[in-house]
């Protein structure tokens, strides 16, 4: 299981202030459930360890979307995502893996 690391390169759009750069990887992620999005993680297929939380202090609530990019200085596309709710809320922490290059936005559902 991947552990969670304090790195850095991963940077919201809208809950940071940056700017992207050519190689950036750039996708919107919507929050297509019924509770608040409180922590989201991801790192590159193949590597065994989470980078920091994106949200940092901020949470993603229903149906809201946000644009994240990806600043890792990587050219990988395939990502692991892992995407932890609200307390109490019934979902349970879900772990997916997809080509974000190819999907340009991403819908958690529940």
């Amino acid at each position: 299981m991947k552990r969670i690391l304090s790195a850095v390169g991963l940077i919201a759009a809208g809950l940071f202030s940056t700017s992207a750069q050519a190689e950036d990887l750039v996708f919107t992620l919507t929050n297509g459930t019924s509770a608040v999005l409180t922590r989201f993680y991801t790192s590159p297929v193949g590597v065994d360890n989470w980078e920091d939380d994106v949200f940092g202090d901020h949470v993603l609530e229903p149906g809201a979307s946000v644009q994240l990019t990806i600043a890792d200085g990587r050219t990988q596309c395939e990502y692991d995502m892992r995407f932890e709710f609200e307390e109490g809320s019934g979902l349970d922490t879900t772990e997916d893996s997809q080509n974000l290059c190819e999907l340009g936005s991403y819908t958690i559902d529940e």
